[in-house]
């Protein structure tokens, strides 16, 4: 005869087990749930790659003090803004590499933001309300060139050197947004005297002054 206190602790642990068992099945399935959800909410297509398009550099050149037009396929975003950012951090690539003929340290990182505004209209009375919708979207534009401290500061000094980044700068914004027709300058979002020492940094360049002809002299 099994004594009845055995009887009622294999009961016990019997229970114990089937309880066990049951949590341990819902877990489990639980567990199954969301390995089937994480797999319907990953991505099932590559991210969207900006189309590659023609953009325009004027591209300095140290050996004959010349702005070069030169045509580049660049991925290039939609945004204006964005587009600003990304055209000039190509042509800083192209001043960074080893064989660049206007060397200027930094690349393309050296832009931190290009700030796209309407450009203030010289002469008119100045008008305290905001700028029309239909004046944003097709009126001149003022583009803001913020550029890094560490960018400013390891440039290369001199009157003509710093003169040529400013206006390939300018130059390239307004052949590639042709509604940019004023250019400033900030570093690290603050305004500065100079680039480097000597090219002027707090006035308004004209952007379509800074296009010359092919090969010609700014």
């Amino acid at each position: 005869m099994i004594p009845r206190h055995q009887k009622l602790l294999f009961g016990i642990l019997l229970f114990a087990s089937l309880i066990m068992g049951l949590t341990l099945w819902q877990l489990r399935e639980r567990a199954h749930q969301r390995l089937i959800a994480g797999q319907d909410s990953a991505p099932t297509s590559a991210p969207e790659v900006a189309p590659a398009v023609e953009a325009t550099l004027l591209v300095a050149n140290d050996s004959d003090n010349s702005l070069l037009a030169q045509a580049r396929s660049l991925p290039l975003p939609a945004d204006p803004g964005a587009r600003a950012r990304a055209v000039l951090g190509k042509l800083l690539d192209l001043y960074a590499a080893p064989d660049a003929t206007h060397p200027v340290p930094g690349g393309g990182p050296s832009v931190l933001q290009v700030f796209l505004l309407p450009a203030p209209q010289s002469g008119a009375v100045k008008s305290t309300e905001a700028p029309s919708d239909d004046q944003q979207q097709t009126g001149p534009q003022l583009a803001v060139v913020n550029l890094t401290g560490s960018f400013a500061a390891n440039h290369p000094s001199g009157i003509q050197t710093e003169t040529l980044t400013v206006l390939s700068i300018c130059g390239t914004l307004h052949a590639n947004l042709p509604r940019v027709t004023e250019v400033r300058f900030l570093v690290d979002g603050k305004p500065r005297a100079t680039l480097a020492g000597h090219a002027d940094l707090t006035g308004t360049y004209l952007a379509a002054e800074a296009v010359p002809t092919e090969g010609a002299h700014p």
